[in-house]
């Protein structure tokens, strides 16, 4: 398998501005922020960082830490863009800003697969803007995320793009339990996309991990595909692991379709010099 890096270009209302000791500068619309980056382990560009705010993490690398932003920033968040999409971009506990900008080339590459009435389902969706840059091309949206917050946030941002009218069903559920229900209802879809995390639970507190969960996960999602069937996006953040290893789960769960699996690492592009900063693995199918 040869090894692709899908790179995230600076777009109006989102850039990494610099990187380097540990630490990455970005713009989020008009704001500027400072978060811990292990994988900038080179120098900045700039000694000097300008933010609106800095989020200070813990000694462990799951997440912990605390935002000291300025008076200006919305504590509610703001709104920024991405093609016609209209969405939120707020401060989280979690350190990030409500959506991940590194995803928009895999966003751009589904929506060259879909055509419109699609169905495509996203486990995992987080606050929906994937799923919203395939409902903008007339694909039939099912997002599933565990997390209730989330999936009023994707509603919300729904209303924002002015798509609350399409054909999306939100649902609150444990992405594996779901998709096993799926399979068992003898469901199909055209295009599956998800973005698993290292750890998590259930609204119901069922326990997710990763490197158990992964390849029955994928084996249900195999059997959610036809032979009609378009593509599969798999993306992997904060984990030991390697894109190949991915990447052979997703062949061969999805071999007997036909079609290629590209597996890689995503990256963003710094402003300030064009290097690459790496931010996640990926596995996708396409037939």
């Amino acid at each position: 398998m040869n090894l692709t890096t899908l790179i995230a270009e600076p777009w109006a209302d989102y850039g990494l501005v610099d990187s380097g000791h540990g630490r990455k500068l970005e713009r989020y619309g008009r704001f500027r922020f400072i978060r811990p980056e292990p994988q900038a382990m080179w120098a900045p560009a700039s000694e000097s960082w300008e933010a609106d705010g800095d989020f200070i993490g813990a000694s462990d690398e799951e997440g912990g830490g605390k935002w000291h932003l300025s008076r200006d920033v919305p504590r509610g968040g703001w709104h920024v863009r991405w093609e016609e999409l209209l969405f939120l971009a707020q401060n989280t506990p979690f350190r990030h800003l409500a959506f991940f900008p590194d995803m928009a080339p895999q966003w751009a590459w589904m929506r060259e697969q879909v055509a419109e009435g699609d169905s495509v389902l996203n486990l995992f969706g987080y606050t929906g803007v994937g799923t919203l840059a395939l409902a903008a091309r007339g694909a039939a949206m099912t997002h599933v995320d565990a997390s209730k917050k989330s999936v009023e946030a994707g509603k919300a941002n729904a209303f924002l793009s002015d798509l609350a009218d399409r054909p999306i069903r939100w649902m609150v559920d444990d992405a594996a339990k779901f998709a096993a229900r799926e399979v068992r209802r003898e469901k199909r879809y055209d295009g599956i996309f998800l973005d698993p995390p290292k750890f998590g639970r259930g609204p119901d507190g069922e326990v997710w991990r990763l490197e158990e969960g992964l390849p029955g996960l994928i084996a249900d999602c195999r059997k959610l595909l036809d032979a009609d069937s378009k593509f599969l996006v798999l993306t992997v953040y904060a984990v030991r692991m390697s894109a190949l290893a991915i990447g052979e789960v997703v062949r061969q769960a999805l071999g007997d379709l036909g079609g290629t699996v590209e597996v890689g690492e995503m990256a963003v592009r710094e402003e300030a010099r064009g290097l690459l900063l790496p931010t996640a693995i990926f596995a996708r199918w396409k037939r």
